[in-house]
């Protein structure tokens, strides 16, 4: 990474606006006490970068809709905001309790003592793309139902989840609903037949889409490092059912997966 005040640098807003995102997280804006840090002012910060007052504060406005300062009336710099990565655990889909709260990220959220919450951006009917198609072994034209909401954590948009069903499975029923579903899309599924007994996740590198940066709260220009974690789920007949695809911005999500040694049979 070249650092700010680097003589080769000949920085644009969105060079600086990732290098400036690479210093708060590696902590340069903070305290030697840890306590919550402030950038210099965008004059400042202008002269270390060459870059106008005016760039400047297009560089602030992106770290800001990334979530990694605030501004605030009366301070001189945008505050560093204090942000923990969301843990997420796939594993524990399965282990999800019915009920008031059905949903998995909130669950864990909740467990967790943050502000968790769903917005449901789209639920549509719509023709499948290859990939999707292929996953769920759709004839070619086959439609499905698409449910697109974002995760909301301590008031930061923090991933977005999209979930993929074949409309023939899930037409007229809740699984439609265009708002939040109580009891959980999954046990929409599960009365409809098609129970997930078996999940097959696949996880990529990638950078977030325009349409994510809208949806995250990103800059257009701004898109950031994320994990694609593409799911797909199998009822006990071994169907393809339901693929879900998370996109979890790096900055503001961890990922975990626990493994385990299977029990030794009797007798072994």
């Amino acid at each position: 990474m070249t650092t700010m005040g680097s003589p080769e640098a000949k920085w644009r807003v969105d060079t600086a606006t990732a290098d400036m995102r690479e210093r708060i997280r590696a902590g340069d804006f903070r305290p030697d006490d840890g306590s919550q840090g402030q950038l210099p002012t965008a004059n400042t910060l202008g002269e270390h970068y060459g870059l106008s007052r005016v760039s400047m504060n297009n560089v602030i406005k992106n770290l800001r809709e990334e979530g990694l300062v605030e501004t605030r009336s009366g301070n001189r710099g945008a505050i560093v905001r204090p942000w923990t990565p969301v843990i997420f655990l796939p594993q524990q889909e399965f282990e999800a309790s019915a009920g008031h709260n059905a949903d998995l990220l909130t669950q864990l959220v909740e467990a967790a003592a943050r502000g968790g919450s769903s917005r449901i951006d789209s639920v549509t009917a719509e023709p499948a793309d290859e990939r999707i198609g292929a996953k769920l072994g759709l004839r070619p034209g086959e439609h499905v139902a698409v449910r697109r909401r974002t995760s909301i954590v301590d008031e930061v948009a923090t991933l977005t989840d999209d979930s993929y069903v074949p409309l023939r499975l899930v037409d007229g029923s809740d699984w439609m609903d265009p708002g939040n579903v109580a009891r959980g899309t999954n046990q929409v599924l599960a009365e409809l037949g098609h129970k997930l007994e078996r999940a097959v996740d696949e996880l990529r590198p990638r950078y977030t889409t325009a349409e994510e940066n809208v949806r995250l709260g990103l800059s257009p220009s701004g898109s950031v490092n994320a994990i694609e974690l593409l799911t797909t789920g199998f009822d006990s007949e071994d169907l393809p059912v339901q693929v879900t695809m998370l996109t979890l911005p790096g900055p503001r999500n961890t990922v975990v997966y626990e493994r385990r040694r299977p029990l030794p049979e009797a007798g072994e």
